[in-house]
């Protein structure tokens, strides 16, 4: 029993003493053997994976500890772990490791009660109750410039735990540590953190010395971090779409990564179901809440019926996702505004205007239904009264001999056996029935001219087939709209009658009724809009000429200045811009409900014609667009249409450098889409490539990676007094600032910020001359452009080569297939060398340009670009070798972005 005692005071005083260093992931003794009844460790409750902030050392102690996943508000939890299968004591501790597969040491420290300063934490169990929480554990975030000296410590202190406490590093071993730390500290995410836990049992001699495999946890985000917050779609301004997708969404969420979200629309079926993205660059996300895309097309088009589907936010790294919301695809119409199916609406098989039941007849004739009349001979009808107070009486009747047409029927006397009352019935209703009779007997009287009229008319277009006398007695219906709104012009025009549209207008303005030509039907288009829409090129100069007003506006808020660019006909366009006159000229800097000038919707039609004819018809080129500030110039780079990029530049004189509301230039947009050949076109025109827009480049996800000790703690200390003194005077709160005032004041973006590919980052890096392509290619980019290129001392000599044979630039450029280029290149100061630079930079090879010298009877040239060529290969030859520092060009994408982020 004594004994007993005195062995439990013993660990007691080794627990107390004993102070394990941080162990490397892979363990120098084995781990104890599982088996299927052995001990082992499980984790009980993970920690919380988002919510908790790692904490700076300036900062002080951390407050609170890294509650567990189940945390509430009044029930608290911690991360526990327990040690299974086992009674006894045991030693459990955490410590942090990166979120890898596999795991490595990390940078940061853990910080408690129950820590060391190595950042590791331990808790001793047992012998019953064999869980371990751990309560109040805090993450200290070392900065990016303390990470390598953080990990060389550690990574002796693992040498030493092996070797020795009194070991000393020889040199070669010191600079190994040095290069591994460094190493390991490039690709490490501050952002992120894992627990790594281990339980260590005891041995024969009441050591802990017997490991058991170790356990990892969830990973834990920053909250400072941009993927810390939890995916959530918050709202969008719509829910449905075509079934062809490319519908404009705004979509409001909870902070998102730019570079590491996606929009992921899914159907879930028997077949595996479906899955498409949404459509948009690094530019349309707008300070991490909101995001502007494009839907996807549906799998299938050919849908009868709404069909719903669903969409998340998604992150391209980790399978974080979002609730789904639910999204609605319709069918297609091709017929938006309705045209064709109005034109196949048929007519009756047996035309018969007059197609009511048959009357009393003699003879084949047809009588007015059930007005009774009998028929006059050979088929004739005739008008008759009718009982009971009907409106009209004897009119026309047919003979043997042809129309003829009687006169007005005189009132009647009232018998006198039918002016005697029945029961009750006043006297006043004989006194009724007479009025009644009077004015039957006046419309009878007009029914009667009209019918004369209109037969007089139908005998003289018989005579002569002159159709505006059948017109003229119709006049009085012009104006009468069907069940779709459309008047008698509106038919014609979508029937595409030319000749009836003239018919019909003369005698519009013969009556002084021009407000019919105006008329409006249910989807608000005037014969106006109908004609752009069928492009009628003759009815709509008609139309103009008649005084049709070319001001009135559809359904969208469209003129017909829009509906001609949308269309894309600058025949329309020329029409409509010769009519309009000095009154009407601000039509063509007018906007649409949704925004759009008219020379928007060209550029989206890709119309250069359309969009030449606008600007000189007065149309502001640098006009922007209501719902971004795009330019038409933003909208031909953000469509990939170089031609018509170029046409803006170099003809229509664009600006290279307008903003839009988010402040991103043409030059943003070509670089987020990764296209080399747009960056290098408006290089050459002008384009600024350290511009910066209005996103701020902290809330980057490489932020924690570029910014400097200094600029973390300023932010972490202004975070820290946001949630200390959210109340404090404005005046405390503006003392407040960093000892960098740019970088405190949020710089944006630049090009070079957003680029997606390593051409681009090549052709904005703005403190290098262009390179050869190989010199920063991509490991999957290395076979393309490990092909010849020309250095900067080629380029020279083959610069005045070509300047001492007087070769054309305009020649040259369209040899290369860089002809609509050549006139950017002409105002360079060394047009040649801007040439053959962006030649290179947009991927042409040096066999093309060979190709073209000799094409041109340059074989000095050619001579040079071989002897070029033929040094390359030996010296590629010659470097086999790696040296330590050559297998580097994979990393040279990130030593370029911090050259650029820190000048």
């Amino acid at each position: 029993m004594e004994d007993t005692t005195i062995s439990m005071i013993e660990n007691e005083q080794f627990m107390m003493d004993f102070s394990y260093p941080l162990m490397h992931p892979v363990k120098s003794e084995p781990y104890l053997a599982e088996t299927a009844h052995g001990p082992y460790l499980q984790i009980i409750e993970e920690p919380k994976q988002r919510g908790f902030r790692f904490r700076y050392e300036c900062e002080g102690p951390s407050h609170g500890g890294l509650p567990g996943a189940s945390s509430e508000k009044n029930k608290k939890t911690y991360p526990t772990v327990k040690v299974c299968n086992y009674v006894g004591y045991a030693r459990v501790e955490v410590q942090l490791v990166t979120h890898t597969d596999p795991p490595r040491i990390h940078a940061h420290s853990l910080v408690s009660k129950q820590c060391n300063e190595n950042g590791t934490c331990s808790m001793d169990v047992g012998p019953t109750d064999l869980t371990a929480q751990f309560n109040n554990l805090g993450i200290l975030h070392i900065t990016k410039k303390g990470v390598v000296e953080v990990l060389t410590k550690r990574l002796k202190d693992e040498k030493r735990r092996l070797k020795g406490p009194n070991y000393h590093f020889p040199d070669a071993e010191e600079q190994a540590i040095a290069k591994e730390a460094k190493a390991l500290g490039k690709d490490m995410d501050l952002n992120v953190v894992r627990l790594k836990f281990t339980a260590y049992l005891q041995d024969s001699d009441g050591r802990f010395t017997r490991a058991l495999k170790p356990v990892i946890s969830k990973p834990i985000y920053d909250s400072k971090s941009p993927n810390a917050s939890n995916l959530k779609i918050s709202r969008m301004d719509k829910t449905c779409g075509s079934v062809l997708g490319g519908d404009e969404i705004f979509l409001l969420c909870d902070k998102v990564q730019k570079d590491d979200i996606e929009i992921r629309f899914f159907e879930d079926g028997k077949d595996g179901g479906w899955e498409d993205f949404g459509d948009f660059s690094p530019t349309d996300v707008h300070k991490q809440y909101a995001i502007v895309f494009k839907t996807p097309k549906y799998h299938t088009i050919d849908i009868e019926r709404p069909v719903t589907v669903f969409l998340q936010l998604k992150r391209k790294k980790g399978d974080d996702c979002s609730e789904p919301k639910q999204f609605t695809y319709v069918p297609y119409v091709q017929d938006k505004e309705e045209v064709q199916r109005k034109k196949q609406k048929p007519l009756p098989h047996s035309f018969d205007p007059w197609n009511g039941p048959p009357g009393g007849a003699a003879g084949t004739g047809r009588g007015p239904g059930n007005f009774g009349g009998s028929g006059g001979a050979n088929g004739g009808f005739q008008f008759n009264h009718l009982e009971g107070g009907t409106l009209f009486g004897s009119m026309v009747g047919f003979s043997g001999s042809g129309l003829h047409i009687s006169g007005p029927a005189q009132p009647q006397e009232v018998p006198a056996n039918q002016q005697q009352v029945h029961g009750s019935q006043p006297v006043a209703s004989a006194l009724q029935q007479q009025q009644l009779l009077h004015i039957a007997s006046a419309l009878q009287n007009r029914a009667s001219q009209a019918t004369r009229q209109t037969a007089r008319a139908l005998l003289n277009y018989c005579s002569t087939g002159d159709v505006r006398l059948l017109l003229a007695v119709q006049r009085q219906l012009y104006s009468i709209q069907d069940e779709n709104g459309d008047t008698p012009l509106h038919l014609a025009i979508i029937h595409q009658q030319p000749a009836v549209v003239q018919q019909l207008v003369h005698m519009i303005i013969s009556i002084s009724q021009q407000n019919i030509l105006n008329i409006r039907n249910h989807l608000s288009q005037t014969p106006l809009h109908l004609a752009v829409i069928t492009k009628q090129h003759g009815v709509l100069d008609f139309l103009l000429k008649a005084g049709a007003d070319p001001t009135l506006l559809d359904r969208d808020g469209k003129s017909v200045l829009h509906l001609a660019a949308d269309v894309g006909d600058e025949v329309l366009l020329q029409i409509l811009l010769t009519h309009l006159g000095e009154h009407n000229a601000h039509l063509v800097n007018m906007v649409d409900y949704n925004g759009m000038y008219p020379i928007h919707l060209a550029v989206r039609r890709g119309g250069e014609r359309c969009l030449r004819v606008l600007v000189e018809g007065g149309a502001q080129v640098d006009a922007q667009e209501r719902k971004g500030g795009s330019t038409a110039l933003h909208l031909a780079v953000k469509e990939n249409l170089f031609k018509l990029a170029c046409m803006l530049i170099t003809e229509l004189k664009a600006d290279v450098n307008a903003r839009t509301f988010g402040g991103n230039t043409p030059l943003h947009l070509a670089a987020s889409l990764g296209s080399p050949t747009l960056c290098s076109m408006l290089i050459a025109a002008g384009a600024r490539k350290n511009l910066e827009n209005d996103e701020p480049l902290f809330f980057s996800s490489s932020s924690s990676d570029e910014e400097d000790e200094e600029d973390e703690e300023n932010k972490a200390q202004a975070e820290e007094d946001k949630e200390r003194d959210e109340q404090a005077p404005v005046a405390l709160q503006s003392n407040r600032t960093s000892k960098n005032p740019r970088k405190r004041a949020a710089m944006g973006h630049t090009p070079f910020d957003l680029a997606r590919c390593q051409k681009v980052r090549a052709i904005l890096d703005s403190r290098q001359s262009p390179r050869p392509i190989r010199e920063t290619a991509r490991p999957a980019e290395k076979q393309e452009a490990a092909k010849p290129q020309m250095d900067n001392e080629t380029l020279s000599k083959l610069c005045g080569i070509l300047s001492q044979g007087n070769v054309p630039l305009r020649q040259l450029a369209e040899k290369l297939g860089m002809l609509t280029l050549a006139d950017l290149y002409q105002e360079c100061p060394s047009p040649c060398q801007n040439l053959l630079e962006n030649y290179q930079l947009a991927g042409g090879h040096l066999e093309g340009l060979v190709e073209a010298l000799r094409s041109l009877g340059l074989t000095e040239g050619v001579r040079l670009l071989r002897q070029t060529e033929t040094r390359d290969k030996s010296q590629s030859t010659d470097t086999t070798v790696d040296s330590g520092f050559g297998s580097q060009t994979g990393d040279l994408e990130g030593e370029v972005q911090q050259v650029v982020a820190n000048p």
